[in-house]
């Protein structure tokens, strides 16, 4: 016990002393450190992935060309809906395996791991003219994985790359990647849609080259990733100390034996030595370092989330968090954007493609605030005013609906009303529960599971 109140007392005493070094957070700090910023941003190529497979799909499913080879899975709506959802649920998968893909072969090559799985999903999909809609389930499913495993590993390596003045920072980097996926999606959509003309004469290309697209980006981060550094929380906790003190130097752009690098890796260190300690006292049989124990421990970790009630409450805030963000019906609205436009009166397929994306556009610019100031302005403001701002939203929403329901061909003031009130929503999305929720789920764990 008095080994790691030991160990806490010089972690917070160098965490403090770096802080002071340091200086304040917010774009300044992000400025002073502008090579790690670099470094997470090229990583999250993979949250622009992600992005991208949410926001393509929503204009693919309204292309005449693309129900030619679906048969009735576009006009039946539970299939339909397992066209769409399918992403999700191989993103769950690939969310649960990633943290032992993560700890056991880096950070680093967990990203190149589901870079490749990603590029195989997209590849099977685009066999979909000959093959029909088993394979875009299958191809879908497959890149929900690849995405999954890189939508949870990203954010770990961008956090553990950054110095804390930043962190918040960057990890709502990863939001804003996801918003410029989807913008760009959006926009590709919209002028693949004209490939052939817009009716029953519309050519396979208006929806396979946005599939296909997905391939550069995705061969992007797979070579660039190659290069970069590994993590250097990863490289002290598997014993590679030295090599981590300088990727830390490289990473602060300092000498290895400045104060700023020392203190940091100090830091780190004491971590890794108070999770290994605590470790070795709850599971001893576990404690050799092999490749069945690393995966083990990854799994036994999430079952002592519920033996206390201080990690319970944790796993209640975290899980709440992300289940309210998903809750305030932002998926719907990027899966299904043309459809809810074309039903508050833009009756052309192109006009609702239009609509949607100036969804990403505004998106995207709501969630840039978020970057430069979130830790500066803090976690649970932020949620508040984007909380009673989307709920604002909704209520409008709902009301002209109730009253306009089946009439927005004649009432077009109130069909733009409730689409701008979309768009407003939007916004309050991208500043609030988009970043903010990614950040509460990484910042609200201990340095140890239990």
């Amino acid at each position: 016990m008095g080994v790691a109140t030991t160990t806490v007392g010089t972690y917070d005493a160098a965490l403090q002393r770096r802080q002071a070094l340091m200086g304040a957070s917010g774009a300044r700090a992000l400025v002073k450190n502008w090579k790690v910023a670099r470094i997470a941003a090229f990583a999250c190529i993979g949250g622009i992935l992600y992005g991208y497979n949410q926001g393509m799909f929503s204009g693919i499913l309204t292309m005449p060309s693309f129900e030619r080879h679906m048969g009735d899975y576009i006009k039946n709506q539970t299939k339909k809906g397992w066209l769409t959802s399918i992403l999700e649920l191989g993103a769950w998968l690939g969310t649960v395996m990633s943290g032992a893909i993560a700890e056991l072969c880096s950070r680093k090559y967990g990203i190149l791991i589901a870079t490749c799985v990603f590029i195989i999903g997209v590849v099977i999909q685009s066999t979909a003219i000959q093959a029909g809609h088993n394979v875009i389930l299958a191809g879908r499913f497959i890149t929900g994985m690849g995405v999954g495993s890189l939508s949870t590993i990203v954010p770990l390596y961008n956090s553990e790359c950054a110095p804390p003045e930043v962190r918040g920072a960057l990890v709502a980097l990863q939001q804003l990647a996801i918003t410029f996926g989807i913008m760009i999606s959006f926009w590709i959509d919209y002028g693949c849609h004209f490939i052939g003309g817009t009716g029953e004469s519309q050519k396979d290309a208006a929806w396979q080259i946005p599939i296909c697209l997905q391939l550069a980006p995705a061969l992007i981060l797979l070579v660039g990733m190659a290069w970069m550094p590994f993590s250097p929380r990863w490289l002290i906790h598997h014993g590679r100390e030295e090599e981590a003190r300088e990727v830390l130097a490289n990473l602060r752009d300092l000498p290895t034996d400045h104060e700023l690098i020392e203190l940091e890796y100090l830091e780190i260190k004491a971590q890794s030595l108070f999770e290994k300690r605590s470790l070795a006292e709850r599971f001893p049989h576990l404690q050799e370092d092999t490749a069945m124990n690393t995966v083990k421990l990854q799994f036994v970790a999430i079952g002592a989330l519920f033996k206390s009630k201080a990690m319970f409450k944790r796993v209640i805030v975290a899980t709440v968090t992300m289940f309210f963000q998903q809750w305030t019906g932002i998926n719907a609205v990027l899966y299904y954007a043309p459809q809810i436009f074309g039903q508050l009166g833009l009756s052309s397929n192109t006009t609702s493609l239009l609509a949607t994306g100036v969804v990403g556009i505004v998106m995207f610019i709501a969630t840039v605030p978020a970057v430069l100031w979130i830790d500066r302005l803090g976690r649970k403001p932020v949620l508040t005013v984007g909380a009673i701002g989307m709920g604002a939203c909704h209520l409008i929403i709902a009301v002209i609906l109730a009253k306009n329901i089946d009439q927005f061909e004649t009432h077009k003031a109130a069909g733009w009303a409730a689409i701008c009130m979309v768009w407003l929503f939007v916004v309050h999305f991208g500043y609030s529960w988009g970043p903010c929720a990614w950040i509460i789920v990484a910042e609200v764990w201990p340095l140890i599971t239990g």
